[in-house]
Parts: structure tokens; C-alpha cells; sequence
């Protein structure tokens, strides 16, 4: 039968396939239709305006951070019901308290910390001064909470008025330093661990060679706490216009104190002036509503936006400011490792192409590395290093500025930079370098495995940890690792212009607060990330510009399903309300919450190491206090 006369049955089977098409496209067009109006609804339908006046709702919870870490935006879509963040970001809580300042819509603040986890006295000082911003320009400040861990009560310190449940109380401790010691437990399994280091002070890896702090350890660490617990009670005891060492009396005779009021820790807490007033929620609720008024339209208990809402409006019209002059801020969060990380981490390459990639914008003025960090791979750090320097020599000055931690690695990549900012609370330093290699030979045997061969050289068996490590390896490795601590400290002394002499001195792995290593010329000013962006632009000669955070590139489904992840967030608003029971998320109370992780992260760091030469410059005792 000819193509040009084709039969009944073929005749119908196109026809069929025809339809089945025309069905195809039919619903591809729906399914297009249907992702555009989910899109239209998430960043249209759902934005609604601002009250005219309100309270900005202020209620981090999980840990602050510099940047969050990554999890894939699918997952972030998946994740918009869940109740709170895990982290929240410092910036943008910065960036919502000083928007609202001058906002005349927001007529104060409402600081909410029940679900705040930590993140450090440096990033709550940071959130601090923002506040301290608002309140200048008139506006009240609120604080309600059902309790107050340390950290939340610091937070709240800041506020006008700080409210607590007669159920809560201010949960203060002080500072501590508490690690769990592996050699009795590393005898008991046969494992050996051969420790390479240059620096008395430097002791990420006593956990692995005793039982107990060493005097040299117990003595610095003592002096960083002692500075880090001053600058906590020095600062509530101004802001609350308590008598000098209130706090440390407070905790200190905490058990007699709570026998004099029959235990009732809110009570304590009101008597000494901690708080201002002891109230339920449907008290804090009327304080608020006689603040701002609920609106009889809105399904709020009183006039309110919360701070993801008033971020989105905030940079709706942020967006629109351009400037031919830009100052690139780039995060350097987390434990520094070889090779490609994602956010959370620092990765040698990820973090180098970074600055590569902004060195090539001609909008570029100026740079501020943001680091929080207690350092990792030296390599890593090294190729970090080197983008800086490389930065610096094509004419653009590079700013460092200190988060909570930038120690040992952390401080590699500070040290070539143009100026170092830090808080006064910062942890930094911890210049020295170890190495760690783990064997296995005596635990194998011990189950009946054993290790034998030839090689062509006495090195050919260095990287079986089936094996003993022999005397030519131990004195290679422990050669390898003095080179990298003369390296280190001749780097610190050309980026700051002293001696190696002189800053061997100071370091050996000694930790020093942002205040400390300013004194010792490791740190050049005290101040936030905001000072370090002006410093930024004066070494740069410009008045006018624009601050950009620079990211690594995301692919358009990453893009998309950010968006949709941000316009699912917006739907969420209205978050949990003064007045309703607070929600059981964790089976653990909120104290006991940080110190699990410092548990795990502790233990997880030694699996987290990828040094291609096993050299590590880590700061293990450098915590988010």
C-alpha cells in the first residue's frame, strides 16, 4: 500500500496518535499554567502590605550565624512548615533592626528569644548594637520570654523591658571549657595515635594524648574565659545599672539566694532588678497590645510584622539602589577543608575561585573577608591566602573582619590583609600546627589480623594505617609540621610587621580575645562588620557604593526553587504569637542543646580532616562563647 494512499488502519492509528498529542500538549500547557500561578501566587497574592503602625517582631531561634549552611533548595522548599530555623542569619537580623529604625511604620521592637540556641557574645553584641541603634532614634524595646538561658538573656539585655514568666527563670553559669579525653579509650581499643605539633599551647590534640587538661592548657584557656565571662557581666551590669560583680554574685550564691524566696527563680530574678517585671502571657500579650493596638481586621493579637515579612518589603526597596562603585563581602564560615565545600564549610578551591570570580567585577573597590572560623587544612588556608595577596596586588584592598572565632587557619587567611577588624570578644590567634595519624596494627592483631609485605623504599608503607608508623616517617611528619609553623609565623610577621621572634612570643597556640590581640598588634581595630565595610571604602577612596555578598553560583533550579522556597516562607508570617503554649520541639532543654553539639563536634572534626599532608592549623577549643 502507497504512503500516498495509506489504509483504514493506519488512517486511524495517526489519528489516534493525533489526539494523544494534542492531549500532551494540552496538559503540559496546564502544568506550565499551574507553575506560573504558583509563582504569581507566592510573590504576589501573598505580600501583604505593611500596618501602618506595628511592633517588629525580633525571634531568632536555632544558632546564629555568618552564613547558613547549605542544604539543597528542595529540601529548603520541603522544610517551610517546620515550626523554627535551625540557624539564623546575623545580617539579616542586623539589617531588619536598622531598616525599622528610621521606619516610621514600626513603633518598636519585640525581642522574642525563646528559640535561640547560641551563637556566640560577638554575634549578640553585633545584634546589640543595632538595637541600641533603634532605641536612639525613641523607640521602645520589649523583651518576653518564658525563660532566659545565658545567652537569651544576654540578647534580651538590650531591651527597655525585659518580662518573664513566673514559670521561667534567668538560667546564668558562667563560662566553661569541658572536653572529653580519648587516650585511656584509645589504649583500651589499641589504636595509636602519633601527635605531631609546634606549640606548647596548642592543644587540639590533647583529647588524643591524655586524660586530663595539661597546666599549660588549664592556664590559657582560664585567661580567654575569665576575659570573655568580664565582657558578658561588665555589659548586663551597665545596660541593667546593677552594682559591679551583680552576676557573678548572682551565680555564685545561686542556692542561698532561691532559699531566701523558697525557690521561686522568677521571683530572684525581679528582686534583683534582672528583669523588670514578672508576667504570664496573657500579661506580656496586654503590654504589647497596649503598645500597638490589635487591628480588629487581622487575625493578630496585637499590631505586628515579623522580620522575614519586613526583610522582604525592606529589600523590595533596597533593590532599586544601584552605584558604580561596589564593596564585596565574602563569608568564610566554618572549619576550613580541602577541595569544594558548600556553605557551612570553607573550601580551598570553593573559597578561591570565590575571590578569582570577584576580582574580574570592575564595579570592585574594595573586599571584606568575613571570617568565622577555627581553622582546618593548611593547605586550604594557604590557597585562600594566596587569592587574598593576589586580590591585594591587582590593586583592590582587602578587609578582614573578625566574627566570634578566627583562629589558627582562621587567622593564616587574616593575617596578609590590608586591615584586621575584630570584636573585642572574638577569639583569635591560636597560631600553631599539629598533625595526626592514626594506626591500627595493634588493634588488627589483637582480632587475629595481620599486616606483612615489601616495598622499594623504608617510606613505601607511610599511608597503611595497618601498620606502625616507623622513626623515618615520625621525624618526616613532625619536619613537615615545624616548616609549617615557621612558615606561619613568618607570614603573620610580614602581614604585621614585627618579628618572627616577637610573634612566636604570643603564639605556640595561645588564644587570645579580639581586645588581647589588639594590644599585641595580631589585630589592627575593634569593631563590627559594618566598621570593617567603611574602613573598606576609605582605603578605597570612595563615599559612594554598594555592598554586595558574594555567593557561589547556583543553577537555575537552584535559583527557582529558592524562590519558591522564599515566597513559601512568606505565605508562614505569622509565627508562633504571645499568648498560645509554646511548642515541645526538643526532649532536651535548651541549655543542654549546645553542649550535645560541641559533643558531636567534637568528635566529628577528627573524621571532617582533609589536609592532602595530614597538617592542620585548628583552634579545637575555640567555641561559639
Amino acid at each position: 500500500m502507497s504512503k500516498e494512499n495509506p489504509g483504514f488502519l493506519r488512517r486511524t492509528w495517526r489519528f489516534i496518535g493525533k489526539i494523544f498529542g494534542l492531549l500532551r500538549a494540552v496538559i503540559r500547557f496546564f502544568i506550565v499554567l499551574f507553575f506560573i500561578g504558583l509563582i504569581v501566587g507566592l510573590f504576589i497574592d501573598n505580600v501583604r502590605p505593611l500596618p501602618e503602625r506595628a511592633l517588629l517582631r525580633i525571634a531568632p531561634s536555632g544558632i546564629l550565624v555568618e552564613q547558613r549552611a547549605y542544604s539543597d533548595p528542595f529540601t529548603q522548599l520541603l522544610e517551610q512548615g517546620t515550626a523554627h530555623d535551625s540557624e539564623t542569619v546575623v545580617k539579616d537580623v542586623i539589617e531588619a533592626i536598622d531598616g525599622a529604625a528610621t521606619d516610621k511604620r514600626i513603633i518598636g521592637l519585640v525581642l522574642e528569644p525563646d528559640y535561640l540556641l547560641g551563637g556566640g557574645i560577638s554575634k549578640l553584641s553585633d545584634i546589640g548594637a543595632a538595637i541600641e541603634r533603634f532605641r536612639a532614634h525613641g523607640k521602645p524595646v520589649i523583651a518576653v520570654a518564658d525563660n532566659y538561658t545565658q545567652e537569651q538573656y544576654y540578647f534580651a539585655s538590650f531591651a527597655d523591658e525585659i518580662h518573664l514568666n513566673p514559670m521561667g527563670a534567668v538560667a546564668l553559669t558562667g563560662y566553661g571549657s569541658y572536653g572529653s579525653y580519648f587516650r585511656e579509650a584509645l589504649d583500651k581499643l589499641k589504636i595509636n595515635f602519633h601527635i605531631f605539633r609546634v606549640g606548647e599551647y596548642k592543644d587540639a590534640v590533647e583529647p588524643f594524648m591524655r586524660n586530663d587538661m595539661s597546666t599549660a592548657s588549664r592556664e590559657h584557656t582560664s585567661r580567654w574565659l575569665n576575659a570573655l565571662w568580664q565582657a558578658y557581666t561588665d555589659n548586663v551590669e551597665k545596660r541593667r545599672n546593677l552594682p559591679a560583680d551583680s552576676v557573678n554574685n548572682y551565680v555564685n550564691q545561686l542556692d542561698v539566694k532561691l532559699a531566701e524566696v523558697g525557690g521561686d527563680a522568677a521571683q530572684l530574678a525581679l528582686q534583683l532588678t534582672l528583669i523588670d517585671k514578672v508576667s504570664t502571657r496573657p500579661q506580656m500579650l496586654a503590654r504589647l497590645q497596649e503598645l500597638a493596638p490589635e487591628d480588629k481586621s487581622s487575625e493578630e493579637d496585637f499590631a505586628q510584622v515579623g522580620m522575614k515579612e519586613y526583610l522582604f518589603h525592606l529589600r523590595l526597596k533596597s533593590e532599586a539602589q544601584t552605584s558604580n562603585n561596589t564593596i564585596g563581602v565574602v563569608i568564610a564560615r566554618g572549619m576550613i577543608l580541602d577541595g569544594e565545600q558548600p556553605e557551612g564549610s570553607i573550601g580551598g578551591d570553593t573559597l578561591s575561585e570565590l575571590l578569582r570570580t570577584a576580582r574580574k567585577d570592575p564595579a570592585l573597590r574594595a573586599l571584606v573577608v568575613r571570617i568565622d572560623s577555627p581553622g582546618g587544612s593548611a593547605f586550604a588556608s594557604d590557597l585562600i591566602r594566596q587569592e587574598i595577596l593576589q586580590t591585594r596586588a591587582s590593586g583592590i584592598p582587602v578587609v578582614v573582619s573578625m566574627g566570634s572565632v578566627a583562629a589558627s587557619g582562621g587567622y593564616w587567611i587574616a593575617a596578609d590583609a590590608d586591615k584586621i577588624w575584630a570584636a573585642d570578644t572574638t577569639l583569635t590567634g591560636s597560631i600553631g600546627v599539629f598533625g595526626m595519624v592514626p594506626t591500627f596494627e595493634n588493634s588488627l592483631q589483637s582480632i587475629g589480623i595481620h599486616s606483612d609485605g615489601v616495598g622499594t623504599t623504608e617510606l613505601a608503607d607511610l599511608y597503611h594505617l595497618d601498620r606502625p608508623l616507623s622513626p623515618k616517617a615520625q621525624r618526616t611528619i613532625q619536619l613537615s609540621v615545624e616548616h609549617i609553623y615557621r612558615k606561619f609565623l613568618q607570614l603573620v610577621a610580614d602581614g604585621r610587621n614585627q618579628t618572627t621572634q616577637a610573634v612566636h612570643e604570643i603564639a605556640q597556640g595561645r588564644v587570645w580575645t579580639g581586645a588581647q590581640a589588639q594590644e599585641l598588634g595580631l589585630v589592627d581595630e575593634l569593631g563590627d562588620l559594618q566598621d570593617a565595610i567603611r574602613s573598606a571604602a576609605e582605603l578605597a577612596e570612595i563615599s559612594d557604593y554598594r555592598v554586595d555578598y558574594l555567593h557561589r553560583p547556583l543553577t537555575f533550579k537552584d535559583q527557582l526553587l529558592m524562590r519558591l522556597s522564599a515566597g513559601a516562607a512568606r505565605i508562614g508570617f505569622s509565627m508562633r504569637r504571645v499568648g498560645l503554649p509554646a511548642e515541645l520541639t526538643h526532649w532536651l532543654s535548651a541549655p543542654l542543646v549546645p553542649q550535645l553539639k560541641a559533643l558531636t563536634r567534637q568528635l566529628s572534626t577528627l573524621f571532617n580532616f582533609n589536609d592532602p599532608r595530614g597538617i592542620y592549623l585548628h583552634c579545637a577549643e575555640c567555641t561559639d562563647i
